[in-house]
């Protein structure tokens, strides 16, 4: 009896997830910051310890600083999901025009009074539906982590158009399977042992080069932190 009950309400429970209607990506993005879902700091926008923890932000802040001094002329630059612009604001003077955008009206319009350069530019755009800023330069910076694949492979399709792609995703420690599929929201796919490979099915991005830029393994045994240069054919 005991094991006939569990077994119904498993049922019930996988049913309940199958019908479960994921909410549009942008009221899920905006309650993280209404809520303070991914933690709390000292201005109404947080971006959690991704964008703040100096263990991730340091070291890549120092090699992005580094690739964007490569450039003969200073590069053009687009962060898509810039956040709360507390690692993007180390960045711009390295770049002759810096766009940040993200999803959230709200957070856009907070970085528009809180960051003024002349070559810093804000926009609210949801990255896998809108027409993305012209740029030689894309930086994705835990972004895709969050973003279900269908919201991922649109993406992957406008990457093509920027010569260089600068993406970090947090991923598990050791091998793991990649690109499991999510709904959309503040949560990742570390909760089911994946990570974002945009080189694997079913985004199969096309490159012309991949270089490792940076691994920062957490000390809570959470992962690591992995940041990919991409030069696009």
């Amino acid at each position: 009896m005991i094991q006939g009950l569990r077994k119904l309400m498993d049922k019930k429970d996988n049913i309940g997830k199958k019908n479960k209607k994921p909410w549009p990506t942008k009221d899920a993005m905006a309650q993280v910051y209404e809520m303070n879902l991914w933690g709390r700091g000292e201005s109404d926008f947080y971006s959690g310890e991704g964008s703040h923890c100096a263990e991730i932000v340091s070291p890549y802040v120092r090699v992005l600083k580094s690739f964007l001094s490569s450039f003969k002329t200073p590069p053009v630059v687009c962060d898509l999901g810039c956040g709360d612009f507390n690692v993007g604001k180390q960045l711009t003077e390295y770049t002759s025009e810096y766009i940040g955008v993200d999803i959230v009206p709200n957070l856009i319009a907070h970085n528009k009074k809180e960051f003024k350069r002349k070559n810093l530019e804000f926009y609210c755009i949801d990255i896998a539906t809108d027409d993305l800023p012209v740029a030689d330069c894309a930086i994705v910076r835990q972004v895709l982590q969050h973003l279900s694949n269908a919201e991922v492979k649109r993406v992957v399709s406008k990457l093509a158009d920027y010569k260089y792609v600068v993406l970090t995703e947090h991923v598990p420690e050791g091998g793991f399977e990649p690109n499991k599929d999510i709904i959309s929201g503040q949560g990742t796919r570390l909760k089911k042992q994946s990570g974002i490979d945009l080189l694997a099915p079913p985004f199969n991005f096309k490159v012309k080069d991949e270089k490792e830029m940076l691994s920062v393994v957490l000390n809570n045994g959470k992962g690591r932190i992995v940041t990919t240069l991409y030069k696009t054919v």
